[in-house]
């Protein structure tokens, strides 16, 4: 029987390469892993409230992607740790678990997923490959563009790079950003930005034989009003995923709401098959 939601224990794991993880868990029963995508971490309202609403049905674990919040980072970065990171932290809360990622989230989730038998379950948001028209076009070198401003001591513009480039946030939005108080916390986190790049792979090309590979359950979510790019990227996972299915969320764009998301997760994880 399913238990009603507490308080957050936060707890601590060792990942492969020595870094420490950070991740609180809340609820019982099968296991949810969430995972975050580019800014955000466990601290972040929108996953915390899906945390929170998913507790009474599931053990859900909300980590601190390395270099986020209160985890740690080791040098040199590889996608690889990441989904060693992810490996760690499942076998702490208890394999098999199911895995939700959003965004650049998503993209890691799905690597780590066609890696780790440990993944029952498989729910993604708005992965951002870039799969035809319409998609912000990005240099191959993307992450070591990164990566070189914030060695060279400019995190802000590094952080600007990647709103215009990648997130395609106007310029003059960013201009106005930068006066904002949030804007000193996005410039910690400027060097994770590199990570996000890395996750995605150069162009943010679709990794299909990856995502044919992946054979278990998976459901594929979009927002009704998010860019018709980042649509057709969720239509084309969903059909190289073996079984996926694609579902669009009325009167969602990118940034979704908890209150948008936590039915569909619930619906999915909760299937026996």
């Amino acid at each position: 029987m399913a238990t009603g939601p507490g308080r957050p224990v936060t707890g601590t794991v060792t990942s492969a390469d020595g870094t420490t993880i950070v991740f609180d868990r809340d609820g019982t029963g099968p296991v949810v892993v969430l995972v975050h995508g580019a800014f955000t971490g466990r601290s972040h309202p929108t996953l915390a409230e899906v945390a929170r609403a998913l507790s009474p049905w599931f053990t859900v674990v909300n980590y601190d992607r390395r270099g986020r919040g209160d985890s740690g980072d080791t040098s040199p970065y590889a996608v690889r740790r990441e989904i060693e990171d992810l490996a760690a932290v499942i076998d702490a809360a208890g394999s098999p678990a199911m895995v939700f990622g959003g965004s650049s989230g998503a993209a890691l989730a799905l690597e780590a997923a066609a890696r780790l038998p440990g993944i029952a379950r498989l729910a993604l948001w708005e992965p951002p490959y870039h799969v035809g028209a319409g998609a912000p076009a990005l240099p191959r070198d993307f992450a070591a563009r990164l990566t070189a401003l914030v060695d060279a001591g400019a995190p802000g513009d590094a952080v600007e790079l990647f709103m215009v480039r990648a997130a395609e946030v106007p310029a003059g939005a960013v201009a106005a950003m930068r006066a904002d108080p949030s804007w000193t916390e996005m410039e910690r986190l400027a060097r994770t930005l590199a990570y996000e790049a890395e996750v995605m792979g150069p162009g943010n090309a679709l990794p299909a034989r990856t995502a044919a590979s992946i054979g278990r359950p998976a459901l594929v979510l979009n927002g009704a009003l998010s860019p018709a790019w980042m649509r057709d990227a969720g239509t084309a996972v969903a059909q190289t995923i073996p079984g996926a299915t694609h579902r669009l969320l009325d009167n969602q764009a990118h940034d979704v709401s908890a209150q948008a998301l936590t039915p569909e997760l619930l619906e999915f994880f909760a299937r026996q098959q």
